[in-house]
């Protein structure tokens, strides 16, 4: 493993499918880390700070949608990590909702393994175009609440149209809030449309 190897938090609370992954992408390069219910992924994840989430959902102590709605809440600085949910809940009910509290992506079990790195890879690359992106300091979805709270939308009426909750819509303006420096989402946008990160 090379210094640079990308670090992924599998939270899996059954051991074989968790050591079928943790093999699988120790092997493409990787540095693995599992925890086997949701309280410790998110210990995991707070101590860590990976680069990438895989969570299953139907887990003890804590479930899946429980650990993303709770890491989004009580910890700005690790909610932008990339979260891929793993799971056998295929229905659209599960998928709407996981998508809602802010997973980047929703993959249903058996794992297919090239299509889950294809994923993963993605996720990283924008990750990465996010944070170094010259001229251009808000991450993708920043820049899409500043544009609706420009054109004079509510979070609430935000959330609906992008498809998230108003809590994550909450967050990301209070993200873009504090990387442009400013105190207000009015004043986030002003400035956003000023300096051409948005289009109003």
């Amino acid at each position: 493993m090379v210094a640079s190897a990308k670090t992924l938090v599998c939270i899996e609370d059954d051991r074989e499918t968790a050591a079928l992954i943790a093999e699988e992408f120790t092997e493409r390069g990787f540095r693995m880390l599992l925890a086997e219910d949701g309280a410790a992924g998110l210990d995991t994840i707070v101590r860590e700070t990976p680069d990438l989430v895989l969570c299953d959902v139907s887990m003890p102590v804590m479930n899946g949608f429980d650990l993303l709605e709770r890491l989004a809440a009580s910890s700005p600085r690790h909610a932008t990590v990339p979260f891929v949910f793993l799971t056998a809940l295929g229905d659209r009910e599960h998928e709407l909702r996981g998508r809602r509290l802010g997973a980047d992506d929703y993959v249903v079990k058996p794992i297919d393994f090239d299509i889950l790195a294809a994923i993963i890879d993605a996720r990283l690359a924008r990750s990465a175009r996010d944070e170094l992106a010259p001229g251009t300091p808000l991450s993708t979805r920043e820049m899409e609440c500043l544009t609706w709270a420009a054109r004079g939308k509510t979070s609430a009426e935000i959330a609906q149209i992008i498809g998230t909750s108003k809590r994550t819509v909450d967050f990301h303006v209070e993200m873009a809030c504090r990387k442009l420096n400013v105190a207000t989402r009015i004043q986030a946008a002003v400035r956003a449309v000023s300096e051409r990160l948005i289009e109003p």
